[in-house]
This record gives structure tokens, sequence and C-alpha cells, in this order.
């Protein structure tokens, strides 16, 4: 693949315990890359390294010699209701990680030359139909303003570095992530679309995403990315692929106001916000998916692939 890593790189990773960090953490060791892990406990092996990001305490000296920083910080968006102390810690889990990171940089006479600092989706609002590229506006809601203020401070950087802020879309794996709670549901053949159905969830599967990050690296490319498949696929679209890859139904629809009762604010910016990515830049740099198509990707995710 164009732009793949072709030389051993040093890589220090936080938020290397979640879903995508554990996935891309594996993903660099196996092609031979020296991975460094921020760790908020005492370290467990030498590549482990302490740091308190609500404090911003982390030893510049960490950084010293890496080739880049993977920041995958943050609070699982939707782990629980959104009350107004959740909220203010979705933006601290984000904000405090990426400050930290970006000031140990500025302490330093060479600072790593890439940092990749995570950023979604969200950044768009609720877009409707409208396609999304990197140069499409911010939208409203607290997804778009966390988002807008986390890729501001990764921009923090010092000069010189090349600061990539990936707006990842929903990640399809086989198990946890976005799709944790409905998949369970969908194999049990209890599952179905969430409100009407026509909002655009933008898509990637997990080994696209990692592979994706891994390009990002040397790709030569940096500010807003678009990290989404190719194809896009309203929630109907792709709850329909995954059900008939599980051989299940897919006929229980929960409703706009019920998942608003239950979920609150949660409902309309997780679920019922629709936003159709386009990956323009990641095509462009001859980027090219695994699974490419809402087929392929239920088929992996049902374990065909």
């Amino acid at each position: 693949m164009p732009g793949m890593v072709r030389w051993i790189m040093r890589i220090v990773m936080a938020g290397a315990s979640g879903l995508i960090g554990t996935a891309l953490s594996s993903r660099l060791v196996s092609d031979g890359h020296d991975v460094v892990r921020l760790v908020r406990r005492p370290p467990s092996s030498p590549s482990e390294i302490p740091w308190d990001p609500a404090s911003g305490t982390l030893d510049p000296g960490c950084l010293e010699g890496a080739d880049a920083v993977v920041n995958l910080s943050g609070a699982n968006i939707g782990a629980r209701p959104w009350t107004p102390h959740r909220i203010d810690e979705l933006f601290r889990s984000r904000l405090d990680p990426t400050r930290t990171l970006t000031s140990a940089m500025r302490h330093l006479d060479s600072p790593p030359r890439i940092f990749i600092s995570q950023s979604g989706a969200g950044y768009y609002g609720d877009a409707g139909q409208a396609m999304l590229t990197e140069e499409s506006p911010a939208g409203q809601g607290i997804m778009a303003r966390i988002c807008v203020e986390w890729e501001a401070a990764a921009h923090e950087a010092p000069a010189g570095v090349r600061v990539v802020t990936p707006r990842t879309a929903v990640v399809l794996s086989r198990s946890g992530g976005a799709m944790g709670r409905l998949l369970p549901l969908l194999r049990a053949g209890v599952g179905g679309p969430l409100g009407n159905g026509r909002q655009y969830w933008p898509w990637i599967t997990l080994p696209d995403l990692t592979s994706a990050f891994e390009f990002l690296l040397t790709s030569g490319t940096s500010g807003p990315v678009n990290v989404a498949a190719p194809e896009a696929a309203d929630v109907n679209t792709l709850v329909a692929g995954l059900a008939r890859a599980l051989h299940r139904p897919a006929v229980l629809r929960a409703p706009a106001p019920a998942l608003r009762l239950v979920m609150g604010k949660l409902a309309d910016e997780l679920l019922l916000a629709s936003q159709r990515l386009e990956p323009t830049l990641l095509r462009n740099s001859g980027f090219t998916w695994q699974h490419h198509s809402v087929a392929l990707a239920a088929a992996w995710v049902a374990g065909d692939k």
C-alpha cells in the first residue's frame, strides 16, 4: 500500500488501552515498530511511561527521540448519560491529555516530527444529507464543540511538527466500540434501525482504521482527515447489511422519541445525527480499504472474512 511505514519508528501512544489503541499498538508492534505507552498507573514494563494528564504531568524527556506521538485519549462518549458533570468530563478527558502532550513537545529542542491526535465525525454536527469533506464547516452541538477545541489543542504543538487530526467514523468491530450494544441485539434477532434510519452514519472497520492511522504516519498529510469507508450508508442500510451477514432479521426499530426519553441529548448527537463523510484526503493520498463496502464490512464483523 502506498505510504505504508517502511522503517522502524519509535511511537509514543496515549490511550493505548482502548479499542482503537489496543488494535493499533498491536499492529504497529507486529510491523516491527517500538511503541511506548503512556499509562496513568505504575508502569508494568519498560515500554510503559507514567503520566497524569489531569494535572499536566509528563516528563518531556519521555518524548525525546520519538518519531511520532499518537493521541487517542478520551472518555467513552456513550458510556453514561450527558449530565453537566459528564459533559465537562468528556471535554477534559480530551483537552487535558492533548495539551499535556503539546506542552511537553514545546520543551524539547527536537520534538517528534508527527503528532496524530484523534478527533471525530462529531465535528460536523447533524449535517443531514450534505456530503462532508475536510473543508466542510464545523456543526452545532456538544460533540462539535468538543472536536473543535480538541483539534485546536492539537495544533498547539510546536512549529515543525506535522499535526494530523483524524475525524474518525463509527468503528465497526466484532466486539466493543460503538457497535458493542447493537451487535448482540442483532445477533439475537431483536435489533433494528434507530430513529427513522435515514440518518447517515459514517463507518469504518477496525482493521481499516488501524491501517489508516499507520498510513497517516508517513503519508505527509496534515490537518483534519476524514477517516471513514468510501461507501456512505444510512442507518437502515448499515443495520440491514449487518443483520443479513448475521442471518438475522432487523425489524425492531427504536423510535426517536423513545431514544430521547432514555438517553436525552446523547440520542440526538450520537444516534440520530446524520454525517455523510467523504474521505477525500485518504482517497487522494492513495489509501486503500480492505472493507470498502457495507457488504464486505458486515461479512468481516460476522466472522466470515
